[in-house]
């Protein structure tokens, strides 16, 4: 994806198990003009992560210091007590390395991004076939309570309700087709 450097941002946006970490993974192992965004979030670090490449992991009365300081693109408190959001100094440092930046963020803050930067930005919903098929995937990743579950299916409801404001939506029945599609796009946006 060859060109002139004109700052570009793709966002990956969707319910949880719908596979745009992976996509959005596979396009950056793939292509050497981007960049993944860091999020801040006020989660608990997991083990294996890395503060400043995993996250950018802060307290909540630091993220609220940010907020009011507007040091953020974008943000929300996605669950309640646990914020995440995009830093504009992650932005800026993206763009002074010549790359694109790549998002893999909830519809709420692809909408902020989108918002503020409406030429820049390709917004890409990843939608699953179904909700059945969601729930199958992520009970197969063993990582959700019950309780977890039911809330993250919810709120996969509430996303996909925004596939109206998205750029482009992404149906993901079959990853590599999905890939392939995502990859098009993509260069279309970026050659634009």
């Amino acid at each position: 994806m060859e060109g002139k450097f004109n700052g570009k941002m793709i966002i990956f946006s969707g319910p949880s198990g719908s596979g745009k970490s992976t996509i959005a993974s596979h396009f950056l192992e793939k292509y050497d003009g981007f960049s993944f965004s860091v999020s801040a979030c006020t989660r608990e670090q997991r083990k294996g992560e890395i503060d400043g490449a995993h996250y950018y992991f802060l307290n909540v009365s630091e993220f609220k210091e940010r907020i009011k300081n507007k040091e953020f693109v974008e943000y929300e408190e996605v669950y309640p007590g646990k914020y995440y959001g995009t830093m504009r100094s992650e932005v800026e440092r993206i763009w002074k390395n010549q790359k694109h930046i790549l998002f893999d963020i909830d519809v709420y803050g692809a909408m902020s991004i989108k918002r503020m930067f409406p030429v820049q930005s390709l917004s890409i919903l990843v939608a699953p076939p179904s909700m059945a098929v969601l729930r199958e995937r992520l009970v197969k990743r063993s990582t959700e309570s019950e309780e977890t579950l039911l809330t993250r299916l919810a709120k996969a409801e509430k996303e996909l309700d925004f596939k109206e404001k998205f750029d482009y939506v992404l149906l993901n029945d079959d990853l590599n087709k999905a890939i392939d599609q995502a990859e098009k796009k993509i260069k279309e946006f970026i050659l634009s």
